[in-house]
């Protein structure tokens, strides 16, 4: 009984087809892992409610490098500086800095499949932990707060978004070779990401030799294709001269167009043809009349290419 309660209470944070901890021999996803996999349902919209919803979707699933501080409800770190980031050193869900900041990462290697909950378990932790320590995830349940039982929802994030992964070093370290070498191979991956500031949670990018537009909307599925649609058919869904919606993923609930950018065209080139397109877009969204069978016919096929991002 002893062993079996050490993994329910203190389960270590490990792969769904590594060996499980309780020493049983078999992979976790077959032992324990398939208790925890139904502790917690994935909700459809992890951060409703946030005033940046969008951003913080972006930062979890599209954006290598960015930080935002946040606004905690009153009472719950008084004093303490939190900051959200894409990703920690090591993946680590938190980070509490030596002088008590703490940074809370939202790209982590293993969850509950409810993102909220594991955001606000790692913020619970660290606020608890040592000073100048990681801190790893515990397993959560329905009965786990979420994130928006500790932060402030109602105020925008201003995301700052980096070249590199310096912001994971405490101003004034001395920095190992070691260290030098993993941040600068981390930055490897850092693919060149703009936010603009034109539109709400758009997102240019350069990935090889491609660029483009990423557009997180929280506006309904149905809704949004429709009025995606009607552009399509009428060619008015694109963004400056030889760009191109070419899908949309489909993250955390919302929806997110993609389009394809002639590469050197840049993010500032692209700012004013995207706040026209969604000035387009809001008309279309007030449209309720029937869709034609071009526009029926451009919906099936955005409709058919639609990727649905999921955590590993």
């Amino acid at each position: 009984m002893a062993k079996e309660t050490q993994i329910e209470d203190e389960i270590p944070v490990v792969g769904m087809r590594e060996p499980c901890p309780c020493g049983s021999g078999r992979r976790y996803k077959a032992c324990h892992g398939r208790e925890a996999s139904k502790a917690v349902a994935a909700p459809n919209r992890p951060f409703q409610g946030f005033a940046s919803e969008c951003d913080i979707v972006a930062m979890r699933e599209l954006i290598p490098s960015a930080t935002a501080e946040l606004t905690l409800k009153p009472g719950v770190a008084d004093g303490r500086r939190v900051t959200l980031g894409t990703v920690l050193p090591m993946a680590y869900p938190a980070l509490v800095r030596a002088n008590g900041d703490i940074l809370l990462g939202l790209q982590i290697n293993t969850g509950s499949g409810d993102p909220s909950r594991d955001l606000a378990n790692a913020l619970q932790r660290a606020l608890v932990a040592p000073y100048g320590e990681p801190v790893g995830l515990e397993r959560v349940t329905t009965d786990s707060p979420s994130a928006q039982e500790f932060i402030d929802a109602s105020v925008a994030l201003d995301v700052v978004v980096h070249e590199n992964f310096d912001f994971w070093i405490e101003e004034g370290s001395d920095l190992t070779d070691e260290v030098k070498a993993s941040l600068e191979r981390a930055s490897e991956y850092a693919n060149p990401t703009v936010k603009l500031a034109s539109i709400d949670s758009g997102y240019w990018t350069q990935m090889g030799e491609k660029e483009h537009l990423r557009w997180i909307m929280s506006t309904p599925e149905n809704e949004l294709l429709n009025a995606l649609a009607r552009l399509h058919a009428a060619e008015e869904d694109t963004i400056g001269p030889d760009t191109r919606l070419v899908g949309m993923f489909r993250a955390q609930g919302l929806i997110v167009p993609v389009w394809d950018i002639p590469l050197g065209r840049g993010a500032a080139a692209i700012e004013e043809p995207a706040a026209e397109f969604g000035k387009r877009l809001d008309a279309a969204l007030k449209l309720s009349k029937p869709l034609t069978d071009a526009e029926r016919r451009a919906r099936s096929g955005l409709t058919s290419r639609q990727v649905t991002l999921r955590d590993v």
